[in-house]
């Protein structure tokens, strides 16, 4: 895809945009292989949100210290895909349903272990990418670039 030079960001609004098509789908599919029934504990949402902290954990430590990624790249799967699959604003919605049906405790649950979850997937994912990298490339240091 080339730039145009009057409007830099085409390209980048381009495939942010295919990437978050792509995200939702794979969201939408989620929803559908694993639905959650109405009032109860919205798990997949949950576990959707864990699992897309975690790959962009393991991604932004590949781009940033052991690929050097074509400038798109990380538009198009971090914001895009990953954008489009997590879904914080079907987890707002979540718990705004849960208080109103009189669930305002399970709805406290959720929200904070959600957060929890999330960074906890993060962290570990940076963690153990770093370790893995560090594993299969005695010697060099961590952070270097290839």
């Amino acid at each position: 895809m080339t730039t145009n030079s009057r409007h830099p960001q085409t390209a980048v609004v381009a495939v942010v945009a295919l990437g978050g098509a792509v995200g939702a789908s794979a969201r939408y599919g989620a929803g559908l292989l694993w639905p959650t029934a109405t009032g109860t504990f919205p798990w997949t949402t949950l576990v959707i949100n864990v699992v897309g902290c975690a790959v962009i954990g393991v991604f932004m430590v590949v781009i940033t210290e052991a690929w050097t990624a074509h400038r798109l790249v990380r538009p198009f799967f971090g914001t895009g895909v990953l954008g489009g699959f997590t879904t914080f604003s079907t987890y707002a919605v979540d718990i705004e349903r849960l208080v109103a049906g009189g669930r305002a405790r399970t709805g406290l649950v959720y929200l904070a272990l959600t957060l929890l979850a999330a960074l906890a997937a993060v962290w570990s994912a940076v963690w153990l990418t770093r370790r893995a990298l560090k594993t299969a490339r005695p010697g060099r240091e961590s952070g270097e670039r290839r």
